[in-house]
């Protein structure tokens, strides 16, 4: 059976013909042993056939389908060329070799040819890489290199590019920071309460917020300088008078030791620095809220933003949480108690960072496992929507989030909920329902911007002739003399044309008289002629 040899260059794909396999053996080693040789190599495989892209772009698309693993039309028809035609309902008397198994697959599928590819195969493709640009003698050196450079920088560049709205790294890093945050600001106010309660030891208890105790330890500095002076800033801090007064009051009998002017600096600027990481921490909350509402906002709807970016985070991407089932979003961040639970045969968790959610506390300790698996269930289907749906919306996410309002009140309460069925078809009209009214809205708006416009036209025109009526008159004396003066041109332009027609009509008319002059003089003559030859007879 003879073997062909399907190679993709950066290039364009070539066709080669394995001939005198005998020789080698069909045998791996025989064949690594061989590549290295050109002679030996170049009499076993031959060119059969090369198609050249016709463009870098069409070379990225056809790179970009082969990786897929799917048959472009360029492939097919040039395989159809070069390749012997199969009868049908006949055996074919070769097989094609190919790199990838699912490209193989696919043509095999849409043109019957038996395609393979196994080691063997491989090393053959491996010796026609390595003497590629010795099969091709029109290729010259450094060509085939420079093709190979700019094909992978615009296939890792396409590979890269997503929708930047829609990017889920940016979510990853934010909640990957967002966490670390929450620790440092925790180690960080927790040394700032151990370092100014040397000073103030009473704040500690009246105060419990670390970031408002950064704010009162701030405001007081020195306690020995406490009055009633401070009172309504500290009320502005706290919210309560109560407690600003109590403030006050401690600082008056505060059992603590005083400290220098430099350790007081340091402490407040160590509290300021805590301040000043606790507002970013809140800012970069509000950046990843919005980002979740942009990314996946169905997901955030059901479960939350924080919630929903932690299992995107633990995933890798939304795609990757999108093409997990149910059962291995339920477990997600608890790996660690599963394997041992299969380790020592125990029971396997319930839940993983599914537990964060507010629908499984607010559960029955009986009923937890169920529900953390019903929102396991629908949060696949919410990531699902988010993940492959054209255009975002947050319809899906309420519907899914009052099943699962409805899920606790039947555990609860017995209350029947309602169908799936149901439930989604009242979705998929609402959101027809709102891409209609965002249809019926977008021409409006341009009707209303042209009748916008128009009506400034009509304003402008008044407006102009208001502006300009003290010289309206002086503009219609001058077009009325313009008028006359051209008229005036006019009138001479005729006369002259109608001088200079009657010199040619007099000219004319002399010229008709001369020839009649000149044909009564020819006249006379013959007639003398004739009576002079009457005399003479």
């Amino acid at each position: 059976m003879a073997l062909y040899l399907l190679f993709e260059s950066s290039s364009g794909y070539a066709l080669f013909h394995a001939q005198g396999l005998d020789e080698i053996g069909q045998n791996t080693e025989a064949v690594r042993n061989s590549v290295s040789d050109l002679n030996r190599f170049g009499k076993v495989v031959q060119l059969t056939a090369f198609q050249p892209f016709e463009s870098a772009l069409d070379g990225l698309n056809q790179c970009n389908s082969v990786s897929e693993g799917l048959m472009t039309d360029e492939l097919r028809s040039f395989l159809e060329l070069n390749l012997p035609k199969v009868k049908e309902g006949k055996k074919s008397k070769f097989s094609l070799g190919v790199a990838e198994p699912k490209l193989g697959s696919h043509i095999s599928e849409t043109t019957k040819i038996p395609c393979q590819s196994g080691e063997f195969v491989l090393e053959l493709l491996r010796g026609v890489r390595l003497h590629f640009d010795k099969f091709i003698k029109d290729l010259k050196s450094g060509d085939l290199e420079k093709s190979q450079l700019g094909l992978a920088h615009s296939y890792s560049r396409a590979k890269v590019k997503f929708n930047v709205n829609r990017v889920d790294n940016m979510v990853i890093q934010a909640i990957f920071l967002l966490d670390t945050l929450d620790k440092d600001i925790n180690s960080f106010s927790m040394r700032v309460r151990e370092w100014y309660s040397w000073h103030f030891p009473e704040l500690v208890k009246i105060v419990n917020d670390n970031y408002l105790y950064a704010r009162v330890a701030k405001l007081i500095e020195d306690k020995s300088k406490l009055s009633e002076e401070h009172v309504p800033a500290l009320t502005e801090i706290l919210g309560d008078e109560d407690r600003a007064k109590e403030i006050v009051e401690a600082g008056k009998a505060s059992m603590g030791q005083d400290l220098t002017p430099v350790d007081l600096i340091n402490v407040q600027l160590f509290a300021q620095r805590v301040m000043d990481l606790a507002e970013y921490r809140k800012n970069l909350y509000d950046y990843l809220v919005t980002k979740m509402n942009d990314i996946a906002p169905n997901l955030a709807s059901l479960i939350g933003e924080v919630v929903g970016a932690r299992l995107i985070s633990h995933a890798g991407s939304l795609t990757n949480l999108a093409k997990c089932p149910s059962s291995t979003l339920q477990i997600l961040g608890a790996e660690k108690a599963l394997f041992r639970a299969l380790k020592t045969r125990g029971n396997t968790p319930k839940y993983g960072l599914i537990f964060h959610s507010s629908f499984i506390g607010r559960a029955s300790a009986k009923n937890k496992g169920r529900m953390a698996r019903y929102l396991a269930n629908k949060c696949s289907i919410a990531s699902r929507i988010d993940c492959f749906a054209e255009r975002g919306s947050t319809v899906f996410g309420e519907k899914l989030r009052e099943q699962v309002e409805e899920r606790l009140e039947f555990y609860d309460k017995g209350v029947a909920p309602r169908k799936n069925i149901d439930v989604m078809k009242s979705a998929i009209e609402s959101t027809q329902s709102k891409d209609t009214e965002m249809e019926e809205v977008q021409p409006d708006e341009a009707s209303a911007k042209k009748s916008k416009k128009k009506k400034s036209k009509t304003e402008d025109a008044p407006a102009a002739a208001a502006t300009n009526g003290g010289d309206a008159s002086e503009d219609a004396k001058l077009e009325k003399k313009k008028k006359k003066k051209e008229k005036r041109k006019m009138e001479q332009e005729e006369g002259e044309t109608n001088g200079v027609n009657k010199d040619v009509a007099e000219q004319d008319g002399t010229a008709k008289k001369k020839k009649k002059k000149s044909k009564d003089g020819v006249a006379t003559d013959e007639t003398k002629q004739k009576k002079k030859k009457k005399t003479q007879e």
